[in-house]
This record gives structure tokens, sequence and C-alpha cells, in this order.
């Protein structure tokens, strides 16, 4: 079981993580001052709804698949 569970979640997380630092620095929309009003536009950029999305995703990937480490290491 724990083979299979770090077979599993180690291949996730290096792709989750691998995966989030390229939405971090290719999907993020170019303007500086977005963290401060971002939540009046959403719905009008779909630029920034495209990477809070797979941004989300992507850390949600790496959150699972470090706790599927736990649990093999754990278990």
């Amino acid at each position: 079981m724990d083979i299979v569970l770090y077979v599993i979640a180690g291949p996730l997380f290096l792709v989750s993580i691998a995966a989030h630092f390229y939405v971090r620095l290719h999907l993020r929309p170019d303007d500086a001052e977005l963290d401060d009003y971002y939540h009046e536009f959403e719905h009008r950029q779909p630029g920034y709804a495209r990477y809070a999305k797979w941004s989300r995703i992507t850390f949600i990937g790496a959150t699972l698949s470090v706790l599927l480490l736990f649990v093999a290491a754990i278990v």
C-alpha cells in the first residue's frame, strides 16, 4: 500500500508544483494593482478568472499529493 501511494503521490506532487509555477509565471495578468481590486471585475476579466482557476486547481493538487505522501509515510 505504501509503494502505491508513493508512486501516485510523488509524480502528482512534482507535476502539480511545476504546473503551479507555470501558472504563476505565465498566466498571471500583468497589472500590478490586481490584488487590490480583483473582486470587482473578476467576471469581466477572463484572463484573471483563468489564472485564478488554474492556480486553485494546481495548489489543490499539490496539497492532496502532500497529504497522500504523509499518509504513506505514517502507514
